[in-house]
């Protein structure tokens, strides 16, 4: 039997150093792989993150055949991760990420059943947005059980600005580009056949773990194509279909010469979790989460 809260605390460990760790040796399922993902976000909430939403994972129909499973994965969205929309992003962290077009959804208020998700006012806002995902496996192999416990490979996420949910436009073009080339290009009916489906999946899952979708959380409803890697330098954007585009530029910053160093207080060196807050931009709509403030940093599937 694996010892879940060991490799809690083992992925924790990678994400923090961006070492990545072999996969766990003996098997474990479904459940327990959640009690996993629970107890790593716990670490992080003791260290003073906090949760800004879900997001759902194999939320494409060839990937869920690809992997065999039959069903949908949920991860957490610490506050931490938050990139801003237009920023350089460090990425030094990361141990090999990728990025994919996302929808993402701003809950309108606490749901606390899937048949009340499809409820008016249950979405807020949408916009584009970018994930960057980042297995903490090596080699980026891994099971379902294990990219549930390693949180669903989540590492950053951006959002553009927001717009109002029109529910009636659902199947969008989705276009991902980095460095100005186009790389992938796909629709946002690739998301469980409908996007208008992810929030009432969203809470289902959320339910089974304890917890309630809650109002100013955000939900990354999942990949409109195949992720592509990140490097270095890499502007990436992501533009979709009537809600506009959504961008950042990944950064590893200079090390600093030695005299730098000497100057630079300890208390200094150590940047605490950046708190994402509310957008001027939105219309018709406050409290906003998301990534409107500077960049945060945290260490497949989607």
């Amino acid at each position: 039997m694996t010892d879940l809260h060991k490799l809690a605390a083992v992925l924790d460990e990678a994400a923090r150093t961006g070492r990545a760790v072999p996969r766990p040796e003996q098997d474990y399922g479904v459940a327990d792989a959640y009690r996993v993902q629970e107890e790593l976000i716990r670490l992080r909430l003791e260290r003073g993150d906090r949760l800004a939403g879900v997001k759902l994972g194999f939320t494409s129909e060839g990937k869920r055949r690809q992997m065999g499973v039959h069903d949908v994965i949920f991860g957490r969205v610490p506050e931490s991760s938050a990139i801003l929309d237009g920023s350089y992003a460090d990425i030094s962290g990361f141990i090999h990420p990728r990025v994919e077009p996302e929808v993402v959804y701003l809950i309108g208020r606490r749901i606390a059943s899937p048949g009340d998700a499809l409820a008016p006012g249950a979405v807020a806002a949408v916009a584009a947005g970018i994930e960057v995902i980042d297995s903490r496996y090596e080699d980026f192999r891994f099971s379902l059980p294990d990219v549930i416990a390693d949180n669903t490979s989540a590492a950053g996420y951006v959002v553009g600005p927001w717009q109002p949910y029109d529910p009636s436009r659902w199947n969008l073009g989705v276009v991902l580009e980095i460095d100005g080339r186009v790389v992938q290009t796909g629709s946002t009916g690739a998301i469980l056949g409908d996007p208008r489906r992810a929030l009432a999946e969203a809470v289902r899952l959320a339910l089974q773990a304890g917890m309630v979708l809650e109002p100013g959380w955000v939900l990354l409803a999942g990949a409109a194509t195949p992720a592509e890697p990140l490097v270095p330098g890499a502007r990436v954007r992501a533009e979709i279909q009537h809600l506009g585009s959504v961008s950042f530029t990944a950064s590893v910053p200079e090390p600093a010469s030695a005299s730098e160093s000497a100057s630079v207080p300890e208390s200094a060196s150590a940047p605490g979790p950046t708190t994402p807050g509310a957008s001027a931009e939105t219309p018709g709509v406050s409290g906003v989460r998301g990534a409107s403030e500077r960049p945060g940093t945290s260490g497949e599937e989607s």
